[in-house]
């Protein structure tokens, strides 16, 4: 069974201006990790730090998110893009994120903050850690609600057909009304891809909210959380990329199916598993409730 992807990225027309539902994602995004990161802190997970100490940690890694997640789509996805129109890097409303450029930004918001706090880098990541997954995947969620970054032809019947997917085919300028009837005749059935956004969604999502959660319930070795973080992350995202079309614009690296992401991905298991053999020579981080 195919499912014609027939969604409205807009989610609010208020006058002249358009609120995206990737927009939205990312304000729930930011909301989970208020929400998870407050509570973590009435039970002392960050010793030292109260809450509006962690509404200034908040600010600095939304920023890290936003700068940190279009400069990386920039550089590693859309340079020449950038060097015909640098203007490009303020139109976030299109899309356009990089999960390691935005890792990146967060990684230099938490040490920017931890220099002013005085406290160790690692210990503000380890915190932060489980409050990222759940912006990951509304942050997917809204790549598939827009239609975008789409997964392979599944050649099988079943899938999701992206509208935006169809260039090159005879129907790429058909209406949307054009394309429900085409799709309930079956005549697009052959153009079904895998919704590679879910399935990140899932993964990076709810199944990596839920290990980290469980995974720092209990005080756990300097760089552990982390640790398990950046290695869960690169092994899903590495594994999804082989259903993932590769970016239009880079297409295949090396082997023909190494992609950019799977690049990017490969560092953060090396620093994943470095991170959690390192962490069983440091210190345990006690919680101090206040």
């Amino acid at each position: 069974m195919t499912i014609l992807h027939d969604i409205d990225p807009i989610a609010l027309h208020l006058g002249p201006v358009q609120v995206h539902w990737y927009g939205v994602m990312y304000m729930l995004g930011f909301i989970a990790a208020w929400l998870l990161g407050r509570r973590r802190i009435r039970a002392g997970r960050l010793p030292g730090v109260n809450e509006q100490g962690f509404g200034d940690l908040l600010f600095y890694g939304m920023l890290g998110v936003v700068l940190g997640g279009r400069l990386g789509y920039i550089l590693f996805y859309a340079f020449g893009d950038f060097l015909q129109n640098p203007l490009m890097v303020f139109r976030i409303w299109e899309g356009g994120m990089s999960f390691h450029g935005g890792l990146l930004g967060v990684m230099a918001g938490v040490w920017l903050w931890c220099r002013r706090q005085n406290l160790h880098f690692m210990d503000a990541m380890d915190f932060v850690a489980p409050l990222v997954p759940l912006g990951l995947g509304f942050g997917r969620l809204g790549n598939y609600i827009g239609g975008e970054l789409w997964g392979k032809f599944t050649g099988g019947g079943w899938g999701v057909v992206f509208p935006r997917g169809l260039a090159g085919t005879p129907y790429e300028h058909a209406t949307m009304a054009q394309l429900r009837e085409l799709h309930a005749q079956g005549a697009l059935d052959a153009f079904a891809r895998h919704p590679s956004q879910l399935y990140q969604a899932v993964l990076e999502g709810i199944v990596m909210a839920s290990v980290l959660w469980w995974f720092s319930r209990r005080p756990r070795p300097r760089y552990a959380i982390g640790g398990l973080f950046a290695l869960l992350y690169g092994l899903f995202r590495f594994l999804v990329e082989f259903v993932r079309e590769p970016d239009a614009q880079l297409g295949y690296l090396a082997f023909g199916w190494l992609t950019m992401g799977q690049v990017l991905s490969l560092p953060l298991i090396a620093l994943g598993l470095f991170w959690l053999a390192w962490s069983r020579r440091q210190p345990t981080l006690q919680p101090q409730a206040g």
